[in-house]
This record gives C-alpha cells, structure tokens and sequence, in this order.
C-alpha cells in the first residue's frame, strides 16, 4: 500500500485478515507479517495501531469475548420461549460456528498472550470462560422460570455444555458437525 493512502477501519481489516490466516493456516501461522500481508497493507500499520503483535492478537480476543457479550443478550431474552435444548443448540453453534474455535487454539497456544489476557480474564481459557458465563446466566432464568430442574447447578451445566460442544467443533478442517449432533449433546447434559 503507498505511504499516505489512509485505510478505512484499520482495525477491523487487520482483524479480518488474521481470523483468514488463523482459520486457514493456524496459530503457529500468525505472525505480523502474515496477518499485514494478508490484509493488504505495510507492517508498519499494524505497529502504528498496536503496542506490539501480542497487544494485537490481545484485541483480537477481546473482540470475540464483545462479540458473546453481545449474544448473551440475546440468549437471557429467548428464555421462556422455545425449547431450552433447542436455544441453547442454536447459541453453542452461533458460538462455535464462528472463529472462535481458532482463537481459542491461539490463546492455548501463546504463553505471552495468555499471560496479558489474565487481566481481564483471570480464571479459565478466554472466550470459553466467557461463553459458560452466558449460558449460565441463560440456565438461571430458565431455572427461575421453571423450564430446568430448580435444583439444576448452572454453574457446573453451562461449562459442561461448552466443553463438550466444543469437543464436537474442534477439529478446525474438519466439517461442523451437524444441529442434531449439537441438540444431542446440549439434550443429554441439560437432562441430567
């Protein structure tokens, strides 16, 4: 790109091209190069932007932990409507239909960026810590409601869910597996 041609959400473009690099080459792929030669642009831009490449890849978590904040609204005001088994499957596909199976490859797979997520996620692996936390706070309005057992123990329910669901999504080239393969997982850990 010319020295001097502004680029338009830089942020978003430098963000996009990683998730293409990490979905289709891996975490051990992304580097800053790949991901400014990806998007189009010098190296220089992603270091104009950012304090440094983990920095980057930090944002880069954190916008997929926005992004389930933002479905976990979503999820807490489908309870009571439809089946709970059919509204958790359609948000743990959401979840792992998207890039998130790969960023969590690249969190376990970084020290450097683990170790700077800790400040906003001390516990847990970001974005799964994030997604159980919305599908426990689903599970608790379905409980109060009366649609799961009252004694259900949300806080155990909604990581099982994660990590089993993630379990069927994990294989990054495989194909996702299908709704009933997901409804059938969601069914026999919300059942029990």
């Amino acid at each position: 790109m010319p020295t001097g041609v502004a680029i338009s959400d830089v942020r978003e473009q430098l963000f996009g091209a990683a998730e293409r690099v990490l979905l289709r080459d891996g975490p051990s792929a992304l580097t800053s190069r790949a991901v400014t030669t990806e998007a189009g642009c010098a190296k220089g831009v992603l270091h104009r932007h950012f304090a440094d490449f983990d920095a980057f890849l930090a944002e880069l978590v954190l916008d997929h932990v926005r992004r389930i904040d933002s479905q976990q609204a979503a999820l807490r005001n489908s309870a009571g409507t439809g089946a709970v088994a059919d509204n958790l499957t359609g948000a743990l596909t959401d979840l792992f239909g998207s890039v998130a199976v790969a960023v969590v490859s690249l969190v376990t797979s970084r020290d450097g960026l683990r170790a700077r997520l800790r400040r906003t996620t001390p516990t847990g692996i970001p974005v799964l810590t994030e997604a159980a936390a919305m599908i426990a706070s689903y599970l608790t309005v379905e409980r109060e409601l009366g649609r799961i057992a009252a004694d259900a123990d949300v806080d155990t329910l909604a990581p099982t869910l994660i990590g089993a669901v993630h379990m069927l999504f994990a294989d990054r080239k495989g194909t996702p597996p299908e709704a009933g393969a997901v409804h059938k997982v969601v069914t026999a850990v919300v059942a029990g």
